[in-house]
């Protein structure tokens, strides 16, 4: 047993320090942490934390008393130098993931897009202040130009 553990160790040593960076999953840092919004019917949560070095996770909630009516998981990386946003969500897509695209950034925006994809097409993260960002989807729904926003303030 211990004659894998020095290899192993060497390998992960070796892996960490190739110097290997990802200047696009950099851009989205400002959206790490626990983010929430509270409305009449209900709050809405999105969590995200670095999973590794190269991709960020993400879930979302929408609760409505002590019910969770909508749920989604999602993974922000960089591969090959393109940032994507995959999301989850159960009973849409046949269970399959969606990617977006990165086609906009600066300090204070984030736009992914999916043109193919039917709602939403277009994923907006804006950078209000440290402890206030704003995300919206939008796209067509049933031939007709629509949006959703949410804006979201840091969890203390």
């Amino acid at each position: 047993m211990k004659k894998f553990l020095l290899p192993a160790a060497l390998c992960a040593a070796l892996a960490s320090c190739t110097g290997r960076s990802y200047p696009e999953l950099d851009k989205a840092k400002w959206l790490l942490g626990d983010w929430e919004h509270t409305i009449p019917e209900g709050r809405f949560t999105e969590s995200w934390e670095q999973e590794n070095d190269s991709v960020y996770a993400g879930k979302s909630f929408f609760i409505a008393e002590n019910d969770t009516t909508f749920a989604e998981y999602i993974q922000l990386t960089e591969d090959h130098g393109k940032l994507k946003y995959i999301v989850s969500v159960k009973g849409q897509n046949g269970e399959e993931p969606v990617a977006f695209t990165l086609t906009q950034a600066s300090d204070r925006q984030l736009v992914f897009e999916n043109p193919q994809h039917d709602f939403p097409d277009k994923i907006i993260y804006r950078k209000i202040s440290a402890d206030s960002v704003v995300a919206e989807i939008s796209g067509l729904q049933n031939g007709r130009p629509a949006a959703e926003v949410f804006p979201l303030e840091r969890k203390k």
